[in-house]
């Protein structure tokens, strides 16, 4: 595309370029030839005749007039002569019986200074309005004007500069081209590049181009698609692992549940039919027995959750007032724990299943106060991010292992005492089931933090 819009550029202006610098030099040419310094040459002067005479006129009767004592003169005695003018203390120091001058901010006036013994007498009348500095500068440029145009061939200096400054703008022009065009080739080309990531199953893929035109929210639009077709296939890769770990524990539940119940009534039935001897022996093996046949069974019921499939009855929810619920249903049990909230006014409404809501929000509440222990804090905040709502839950607790960040929503695998493993993966599979996703992003509070991504009712998903 770049080297298109090159060709296209000098295609478009070769072409009339040549033909305005050929019209253009024959119009220097025609008016040069035309143009003649001459006729200024002659005005200069009888420029010079008229002023000179009329300067040498008016000396004359600026003299006359003084001698006969038509003027008032200004004297300037020996006495006083640190008071002087610098023209007059120049005047007496030059040793010269008489000096015209010419005065005033434009030469306006003419002065007559003449020595009378030990004092200098000056007289002065105006030029009638005759501005001989403005007439003497005039005329010196005149002549320069003249003696410059006989010294160089002004019809090659014009042609030499018009053809240097068309060469010019034309070069700016098409250096402007050049980096206009790779200014637009630049993104398409890395936008294309992208698209072929993309399509070869590299759905990581970005490009970075800081524009706000068109080919800017281009590149955005492929961003986002691209960040979109990525959870989505991680979105499907998880759900496609749990559908594997909910068929193994269908099958392990069943299977677990057939031989625990006669286990435990078996053991029932031996500690009751025990000689008295022996009778508290076998009650205390029956019991242990039967606590832990209790406890397989809790788990064999955490694994029938698990396998589920819950109906989703999704509908329009309130979320800052469910998070505001959980807080309060779950601060009962948890009074040693700092419960903050953050909640942005005109959160739209969410759509998604209330009770699949409620069961994330409460297995994060509760894994956070775990964390958080005694005295801790557990700060919940919800805000509108990329067209969804965002509930966020940060604890103050000592945060996550890389060896559990690596492993976090896998089933079966628990890093606190007393867990199943199955919590995390069960809310991010009601997650994913109302339209969203739960992701761990960075904790403000030292510990770790949780992210719940909900669709708002007014999106497309809702």
């Amino acid at each position: 595309m770049r080297t298109r819009l090159i060709l296209v550029f000098l295609a478009a202006t070769l072409a009339p370029l040549g033909v305005t610098v050929w019209l253009a030099v024959s119009l220097l040419e025609h008016s040069l030839r035309q143009a003649s310094t001459r006729e200024l040459d002659e005005i200069s002067k009888v420029l010079e005749k008229i002023g000179r005479e009329f300067y040498r006129q008016a000396r004359e009767s600026l003299k006359k007039d003084a001698e006969a004592g038509l003027l008032q003169g200004e004297r300037y005695r020996a006495a006083s002569r640190e008071d002087w003018p610098e023209a007059v203390a120049e005047f007496w120091e030059g040793g010269e019986e008489e000096r015209f001058l010419t005065s005033g901010t434009r030469g306006d006036r003419l002065l007559y200074l003449t020595r009378r013994g030990q004092e200098v007498l000056v007289y002065a009348r105006p030029l009638g309005g005759v501005e001989m500095q403005q007439v003497s500068g005039h005329y010196t440029r005149a002549r320069a004007l003249i003696e410059e145009s006989g010294s160089r061939d002004l019809r090659r200096g014009f042609v030499y500069t018009f053809l240097l400054l068309a060469g010019a703008v034309w070069l700016t022009a098409l250096a402007a081209l050049i980096f206009l065009a790779h200014r637009l080739s630049r993104p398409i080309q890395q936008l294309t590049a992208g698209l072929a990531r993309v399509g070869a199953g590299d759905l990581s893929a970005r490009v970075t181009v800081k524009r706000k035109d068109e080919i800017g929210r281009a590149v955005q639009a492929f961003n986002r698609m691209a960040g979109q077709l990525q959870q989505s296939r991680e979105r499907l890769l998880y759900l496609t692992r749990l559908e594997s770990w909910q068929s193994l524990a269908r099958k392990m539940a069943h299977e677990l549940k057939n031989s625990l119940t006669p286990i435990r009534l078996t053991m029932e039935e031996v500690a009751a039919r025990a000689s008295p001897s022996d009778r508290e022996f076998l009650k205390q093996a029956a019991q242990i027995v039967v606590e832990e046949v209790h406890g397989l069974e809790r788990r064999v019921r955490a694994f029938s959750d698990f396998a589920a499939e819950p109906p989703v009855r999704p509908r329009a929810l309130d979320a800052n007032a469910l998070l505001a619920e959980r807080i309060a249903f779950l601060e009962k049990a948890h009074p040693e724990i700092d419960y903050r909230l953050a909640l942005e006014n005109g959160l739209p409404p969410v759509w998604a299943d209330e009770d699949l809501v409620k069961g994330v929000l409460t297995n994060l509440l509760e894994n956070a106060a775990v964390a958080a222990g005694a005295g801790g804090l557990v700060l919940c905040r919800t805000q509108r991010c990329e067209g969804m709502a965002c509930l966020e839950v940060h604890d103050s607790g000592p945060g996550l292992s890389p060896e559990a960040r690596s492993t976090l929503f896998e089933p079966t695998i628990s890093f606190k005492k007393g867990g199943m493993g199955l919590g995390l993966s069960i809310a991010r599979k009601s997650a994913l089931l109302c339209g969203g996703d739960i992701l761990l992003v960075k904790g403000e509070l030292g510990g770790a933090a949780f992210r719940v991504l909900l669709p708002l009712a007014c999106s497309p998903e809702g």
